[in-house]
Order: C-alpha cells, then structure tokens, then sequence
C-alpha cells in the first residue's frame, strides 16, 4: 500500500474516533478493515463500556463485520487500520484471523502489543504473522486520547 492510501484510510479511522467519542462517549479509539481489493469491509470503534464487553476493542468489533461479510473467520490479505496500538487480545485475534498488514497511529507504551510493550504479530513461534506499521497519523491520534482523558479526569468529582 502506498502512503498515500494509508492516510486515506487513516483519516477515516479518526473520523471514526471521533464518532465513538461523540455518539457512545467510548473511548476513541476506531478500527478498519481494507479488503485486499481496496473495498471497506470491517469497521468499528471501542465499545466494551456501552456493550459492557471487555472484548468489545474497535478491533474486534471490526474484525467481526469484516468476517460477516467475507462469510469467512480467515482475513486474509485483508489490512487493519487502527487509532491505537492494538493490546494482545487484539492482536492475537489479528493472528487468527489471517491480518496481512496492521497500521496504527498511535502507540500505546501501557499495554501495545505490536512493538511498544510486546512484539506478538512479529514473533516467529507463531503461525502466522502481520507486517506492522506504525505511527500514521500518530501526534493526531494521540491528541484525541489524551483530550478525552483530560476532560474524563475533570468531570470527576475530587477524591
């Protein structure tokens, strides 16, 4: 994929973010899953606190669509843009599902799992792994996270 398309489908990944802040007030954090064809075929956004799902990450939520419309758990060829680092629940479902490609904006030095924290779409004892890129869009991504938080911390009453 060309830079160029990766900013494309990066763009739409914060709009995206910014849907899950304003709609849902999740955290915003979105998710997209580029067929090998180009076409859109997975998208989501965080949605573990109005699901009440600690498995409902953008990720997931995206990579279930994308597996509805495929017909097919398997995603192979298939990109996963994200505003954040994946965690490892995420990432090992990347694995399982056959991700050719991750490209995330944001990493995520708490719990990332594609090179911050751990390395687990890289590492060589498993069957399958994901080419990682990282950092597209990176400084807007991280903007919007920590704004939210800033503003969640000043809603609270103090202790």
């Amino acid at each position: 994929m060309s830079a160029e398309v990766d900013l494309h489908w990066m763009r739409s990944a914060l709009a995206l973010a910014e849907r899950a802040e304003r709609e849902d007030d999740e955290v915003p954090v979105a998710a997209l899953v580029i067929a090998a064809d180009g076409v859109l075929i997975g998208q989501g956004w965080n949605r573990n606190i109005s699901d009440h799902d600690a498995s409902a990450h953008a990720e997931i939520v995206a990579l279930r669509q994308a597996g509805q419309k495929l017909a097919n758990h398997r995603l192979v060829g298939c990109t996963l843009y994200v505003t954040l680092e994946p965690c490892a629940m995420c990432a090992m479902a990347m694995v399982h599902a056959r991700i050719a490609r991750l490209v995330y904006a944001a990493a995520d030095p708490k719990t990332g799992a594609a090179g911050s924290v751990f390395d687990l779409l890289g590492d060589a004892r498993h069957n399958h792994r994901v080419d990682v890129q990282g950092g597209v869009l990176g400084a807007e991504a991280s903007a919007r996270l920590t704004a939210y938080f800033r503003n969640k911390r000043s809603l609270q009453p103090p202790r």
